[in-house]
């Protein structure tokens, strides 16, 4: 549940409660893994290292957790920029090929040229010196 706060120096500022989510879900359902994780992590309780981050940065809760929110939500959007849509793209197709073959074999070929896309994409990480000219 989302409101807009009552406190007037910060115009339009939602306010979000907290609250774990318990729901339930079919078997078959695409989503639930993420819905698993929703469960598992509602039992945390974020605040307790938002204050303690807040306390040693000197940074407010609230604009940690606006930070830590944006961050997250938009992570998969800034993962695609740094990959890049071919790239991306390239690795559905691998996905979906081999899921069309329904076979053991496919996927073993599939994972296999994934483990190169990601070994390329390491490169940098593994020898930063390798696009300086």
């Amino acid at each position: 549940m989302v409101e807009m706060s009552n406190d007037s120096s910060v115009p339009e500022t939602p306010t979000l409660v907290l609250a774990p989510w318990n729901g339930t879900w079919d078997t078959d359902d695409p989503d639930a893994n993420f819905k698993e994780e929703v469960v598992a992590y509602g039992l945390l309780d974020p605040l307790e290292t938002l204050d303690g981050l807040s306390k040693r940065l000197g940074i407010p809760v609230g604009g940690l957790a606006r930070y830590v929110l944006a961050k997250w939500a938009t992570g998969g959007s800034e993962g695609m920029l740094h990959v890049g849509g071919t790239t991306v793209q390239r690795m559905h197709t691998t996905c979906q090929t081999a899921e069309k073959r329904d076979t053991a074999e496919a996927r073993l070929a599939a994972y296999d040229e994934l483990r190169q896309i990601v070994d390329w994409l390491r490169v940098p990480i593994e020898d930063p010196k390798t696009y300086n000219n």
